[in-house]
């Protein structure tokens, strides 16, 4: 059975942590200290895991292992090495190093048939400061890992997760391959893995364009056609870029290399545009 609360409680974390990333971008002081504290002391969940992991006699050289530097594996190892005393380990593939540059939005802009309506969030009873913010997604994992990286017990190790070590029914750590294709092995006492697993199925994918020095109607909105045959969204991702996101429909997408999908988006795709984009 998955205990909601327990997943309620990693999720306040996880906002809190992302908060004070933000906050930290705009060289602001944390104010959420005092509430990751109190939300930490209900960690005692990992520590006592059901799982088979055996805490004495395990050949180690980290407590912590975690599988998968995205936003959830880098803002929980920020959080235990804030936090906790006990050295953490995370393997992550390549990054690029940038500024984050985001944007506020708030609100949609929604184009359908021939009309069109505006949705705005409502903020009036918050903060001027309070909107949504739109982003290079890599952009924001690396900030993240800048974060992480000034905690002295954690270590971002770069590399690919092979297989989980497993002796007896225990999980005692991981077999990766660095950059330059060597295996190597770490022991941990605790291994939490936050890769995805299972194939599922896929009815579309998203393709993404990114315009540059692009003007949308309503600024600071995201913009959504309700297209056909599936949906486009516009919206900004830095201070000169808009990213399209194109829902294609089905398991495989066209191919760049042979031109099939400057042709799908010029044919298909932008024929469902109900509203001018200005290049500057």
């Amino acid at each position: 059975m998955v205990n909601v609360n327990k997943i309620n409680e990693v999720l306040a974390i996880w906002k809190d942590i992302i908060c004070e990333v933000q906050q930290h971008m705009n060289d602001q002081k944390s104010k959420e200290d005092k509430f990751v504290s109190k939300e930490l002391k209900r960690w005692e969940f990992l520590k006592r895991s059901r799982t088979k992991i055996r805490f004495s006699n395990v050949a180690t050289n980290t407590d912590i292992i975690i599988v998968g530097a995205g936003v959830t594996g880098l803002a929980l190892a920020y959080t235990l090495g804030k936090y906790d005393p006990q050295p953490s380990f995370a393997t992550y593939r390549r990054m690029a190093a940038n500024c984050l540059d985001a944007q506020q939005v708030f609100g949609y802009a929604i184009y359908k048939d021939g009309k069109s309506i505006n949705l705005s969030c409502p903020l009036q009873s918050f903060q001027l400061d309070v909107a949504g913010r739109s982003f290079h997604n890599g952009r924001f994992i690396q900030r993240m890992c800048e974060k992480a990286a000034t905690l002295a017990n954690v270590t971002l190790g770069q590399g690919t997760v092979i297989s989980l070590l497993e002796e007896k029914g225990t999980i005692k750590g991981v077999l990766y391959k660095t950059e330059t294709g060597q295996e190597l092995r770490a022991y941990a006492r605790l291994t939490i893995r936050l890769e995805t697993i299972q194939q599922v199925d896929i009815p579309s994918c998203f393709v993404a364009l990114v315009l540059e020095n692009c003007d949308l109607p309503c600024k600071n909105h995201g913009h959504d056609v309700l297209a056909d045959p599936s949906p486009i969204l516009f919206y900004p991702i830095s201070s000169t870029e808009v990213c399209c996101l194109v829902d294609v429909p089905g398991q495989k997408v066209p191919s760049i290399s042979n031109g099939e999908m400057a042709q799908y988006l010029r044919t298909v795709a932008a024929t469902g545009i109900e509203f001018g984009i200005h290049l500057t």
